[in-house]
């Protein structure tokens, strides 16, 4: 029988697949549960739970899903960014959310049918859940047993249903997919540019796996003409912009101030205690004295702001430009740009620099341990670290809210904080030179301008 044309390059079974994707099932419903917790009756006049303030942080069952029921209009069911803006105090009003357009849409569709915080996170679980289950399945297609972590790992109980990350790593690992089907290269980047620029209308960061994908388009054509195929990369970085324009333009025509207004609360928003970052716990204690501004005022805090604002978006942009580069010089070895190893030393630059790094932000990396050869002992300490900080931020902030002492949550936060910042230095270069656990190219490894037989080899 003649293989599907859509379908990867790999050996593993479909029963071995089917298992990992009913595994992943179970343990999203675990997710939602671990959730669910916080969710319960009796319900105020607005539908929020009673006892959501008192236990989301002492249980750690707090989501983002469930809070964000009061304050952006979802319990009104309001169409979001049409009639939304942002005040001078930097407070969303109206239907605006701080998401991208796509993101907005799944809390609106999620919304429909509830009237109770219980209910809008019930059903935004039904609207997630099959996300996480064809992640699953892409995984375990491409690399087997190895997407195990994926499926039944800690941070899909932790994060499945803390926001709304589901559809936007299925959206980044469908790329990968596609790119090892058996279409035409041209088909394939086409396509997987499309569901990066859908990625970027989600959480914004699959945006940044374009420039190694037509990197690694512009290398593959040359392969048998010694020169780049620069018309051929080009095309993806431009399927990955028209998709965007034309999912944005709608609402930047019939609503431009909140959808605006949705970039400019994340510009806005300052690197403080809720962002878990090293800027708020390794650079703010240097313009602070226990605590305390050193001159007694609101400078100290607006110049550690303002540092944050310039410095954390630099050096994010230049460790996508190593990352980059350091794939440049790997493939004149390889003579095969390694896209996937990029994107995701790409995205560690992204999690270290960026001054808000949310736990649930895990589930974007967990994909690149599946998918690239990195030693499982350093994945179980980032997975460590990761829970540290998942857990100890909600007992952290139960501490202070209750006046206790803080001292045993701050220090878990800590472990947490530079457990992964320190790891994430190390996944950015192991990244780089990680082969993967999918078949690549069949002309892999060959010179460019070679004759090449038909075959397959791994990255």
């Amino acid at each position: 029988m003649k293989r599907e044309r859509w379908l990867p390059r790999t050996r593993h079974s479909a029963t071995a697949t089917a298992i990992i994707v009913s595994l992943c099932a179970v343990t999203l419903f675990l997710g939602y549960l671990n959730k669910a917790r916080c969710a319960i009756a009796p319900f105020y006049d607005n539908g929020r739970s009673t006892a959501f303030d008192l236990i989301k942080d002492t249980r750690v069952c707090y989501s983002d899903i469930q809070f964000l029921w009061l304050g952006r209009d979802i319990d009104n069911h309001v169409f979001p960014y049409l009639d939304g803006a942002i005040n001078s105090d930097g407070i969303l009003t109206g239907g605006t959310v701080e998401y991208p357009v796509l993101s907005g849409l799944l809390m609106w569709l999620g919304a429909i049918p509830a009237h109770t915080d219980a209910e809008f996170l019930l059903y935004s679980a039904l609207l997630l859940a099959p996300f996480g289950l064809l992640t699953a399945w892409m995984l375990g297609r491409l690399a087997g047993n190895a997407a195990l972590l994926w499926s039944v790992g800690p941070p899909l109980v932790m994060y499945a249903f803390h926001n709304w990350e589901l559809p936007v790593v299925a959206s980044a690992v469908g790329a990968v997919f596609v790119m090892n089907t058996r279409w035409s290269l041209r088909t394939r980047s086409i396509i997987a540019a499309v569901l990066l620029g859908i990625g970027f209308c989600l959480k914004l960061y699959p945006g940044a796996f374009v420039l190694p994908l037509a990197a690694y388009v512009a290398y593959e054509g040359a392969r048998g003409r010694g020169r780049f195929d620069i018309r051929g990369g080009l095309s993806v970085i431009a399927a990955a912009t028209a998709t965007v324009i034309a999912i944005n333009l709608p609402f930047a025509v019939l609503g431009y101030e909140g959808w605006r207004a949705s970039f400019a609360f994340q510009t806005l928003r300052q690197s403080d205690i809720t962002t878990n970052s090293i800027w708020y716990w390794g650079m703010r204690p240097l313009y602070f004295v226990d605590g305390v501004p050193e001159d007694g005022s609101e400078q100290a805090e607006a110049a550690f702001q303002n540092a944050v604002d310039v410095l954390s978006p630099l050096l994010v942009f230049a460790a996508f430009g190593l990352a980059l580069w350091l794939g440049a010089r790997r493939a004149r070895v390889d003579n095969l740009y390694p896209w996937v190893a990029v994107s995701g030393s790409m995205l560690c630059g992204f999690l270290l620099l960026h001054k808000v790094h949310s736990p649930q932000y895990t589930l974007w990396l967990v994909p690149f341990f599946v998918l690239l050869r990195v030693p499982w002992p350093l994945v179980a300490a980032y997975l460590v670290a990761d829970l540290s900080m998942g857990i100890g931020i909600f007992k952290y902030f139960a501490a202070l809210s209750q006046e206790t002492d803080e001292t045993t949550e701050e220090f878990f936060v800590e472990v947490g904080v530079w457990g992964r910042a320190v790891l994430l230095v190390v996944f950015f270069f192991l990244f780089l030179r990680a082969q993967t656990r999918f078949e690549q190219e069949p002309s892999a490894r060959l010179p460019v301008t070679a004759d090449v037989p038909v075959g397959s080899v791994r990255q």
